[in-house]
């Protein structure tokens, strides 16, 4: 990777850390399923006029534009929402923890539903991983006293599984700019959660937020969500999906301090454990710190 690339990769990794954040904030006064939309569609705004105007290429057919309706549920309605519900119930710091956990997932998704096999790097880490996952949720998952924490925790590993599967429905979506399928599916993330929220939180019902919770989700929508695909696409266009995928290493650390630094939170000893865990399985997996060899593993 060249110095811009990790450049880009830091500052991707503190944007994508805000979302924690921002989301944190607004959920005071704003229901997670409407800030899911509000999101979407502040991302949408931003996004698809410029890719306009350059004259990139949109879906034309109704079976493209259900392949990213698909792809919008999957990699956006629901595991934004499942993440911004467990965050009304444990730190922020944590729910990004947690969602680092994708790569491991991802490899689950694709050893299981896609029949892929893995390397012997990829077999080590995603072992070492459970176990992280494991030490992270800790007693509370054995106790009656905090059920509500261990819901949380588990609805942000739910939403890794819907991003595991969101990657292998992606692979059908072909023919398209990156910019493009994000914006798209985007687009129709929004269209579809706007009926959604309009039944459930009647969002015009609600008081006017704050001028805080107004910036956190324009944050949330400008530089968590529009500007992040945008980074993100063009790391992975110049430097590649094994080297893209590092800032889910990085996204924590941000995520974490901003929480100690404003939220005034904190991680407990057996989380921060589990972190650490979680962390070298990715190395683990990613097999160049180590080098381990790439080397199918066997299976059955």
């Amino acid at each position: 990777m060249r110095p811009l690339d990790w450049l880009m990769l830091i500052v991707l990794s503190i944007v994508w850390g805000g979302t924690f954040y921002f989301v944190a904030v607004a959920l005071a006064e704003v229901p997670p399923l409407t800030l899911v939309m509000v999101r979407c569609m502040i991302a949408v705004t931003v996004l698809v006029p410029p890719l306009l105007l350059l004259g990139y290429r949109f879906p034309t057919t109704a079976e493209q534009w259900r392949n990213y309706a698909v792809m919008a549920i999957l990699n956006n309605i629901v595991p934004f929402t499942m993440i911004f519900y467990a965050q009304y119930s444990i730190p922020s710091g944590l729910a990004s923890v947690l969602n680092a956990t994708t790569p491991l997932m991802s490899l689950l998704v694709l050893r299981f539903v896609a029949g892929e096999a893995w390397t012997s790097n990829k077999l080590a880490g995603v072992l070492i991983g459970l176990a992280g996952v494991a030490v992270l949720i800790g007693p509370a998952a054995f106790t009656n006293t905090d059920r509500a924490s261990v819901f949380a925790m588990l609805l942000c590993l739910a939403a890794t599984v819907c991003y595991g599967l969101s990657g292998l429905w992606g692979r059908r979506l072909t023919g398209f700019a990156a910019p493009v399928s994000a914006a798209s599916q985007l687009t129709c993330s929004a269209l579809l959660l706007i009926p959604l929220s309009a039944m459930i939180d009647r969002p015009w019902a609600l008081p006017m937020p704050s001028d805080r919770i107004f910036l956190a989700t324009l944050g949330l929508g400008v530089f968590s969500t529009a500007l992040a695909y945008v980074m993100f696409f063009r790391i992975l266009a110049s430097a590649g999906s094994l080297n893209v995928m590092l800032v889910t290493l990085l996204v924590p650390f941000t995520a974490i301090g901003l929480g100690v630094m404003f939220l005034g939170e904190t991680l407990l000893a057996h989380q921060i454990a589990g972190a650490v865990i979680i962390g070298v399985s990715l190395l683990v997996i990613d097999g160049r710190l180590f080098g381990f060899p790439q080397v199918p593993a066997r299976s059955g």
